[in-house]
């Protein structure tokens, strides 16, 4: 079974999966926040998905950042629609950060480099490969 992970926005979700075996992070989706109930519904129809992986935004000092009410709303949302799927938080403190170092190392192209999707995808896997490594102490 496979954990998905989510790069939440109010404009766009970064979506990470694993692979069945839950060793490697892939990058999976960007999707609008209104589009995410019927991609997850057309995903889950496809694939078994054990755990959700939110990241959790926070400020420098650990405390909930302004965006984390919106957050909070689609963890409670998606406990409501997938009440057998539980959900774990990961801190995502410096994803996006460490996604657009990673990408602009990477050698794509400029505008390849600056598409805010593929930030929200590579965020995602990051916040994913996060939790799995935890999991593995």
């Amino acid at each position: 079974m496979r954990i998905m992970a989510f790069d939440y926005g109010t404009k766009r979700i970064g979506l990470a999966v694993s692979d069945s075996l839950q060793i490697i992070a892939s990058p999976l989706a960007t999707v609008h926040p209104e589009e995410i109930w019927i991609y997850l519904e057309d995903y889950l129809s496809k694939e078994e998905v054990e755990t959700f992986v939110v990241g959790k935004p926070l400020q420098m000092d650990g405390t909930a950042s302004e965006s984390a009410q919106h957050v909070v709303g689609f963890m409670r949302k998606l406990r409501k629609t997938y009440p057998h799927i539980p959900i774990k938080e990961v801190d995502e403190r410096f994803t996006s950060k460490i996604a657009f170092q990673a990408i602009s190392q990477s050698g794509m192209k400029k505008h390849k480099r600056q598409d805010k999707q593929l930030i929200d995808q590579v965020s995602a896997v990051l916040i994913l490969q996060t939790y799995m490594d935890s999991k593995s102490f």
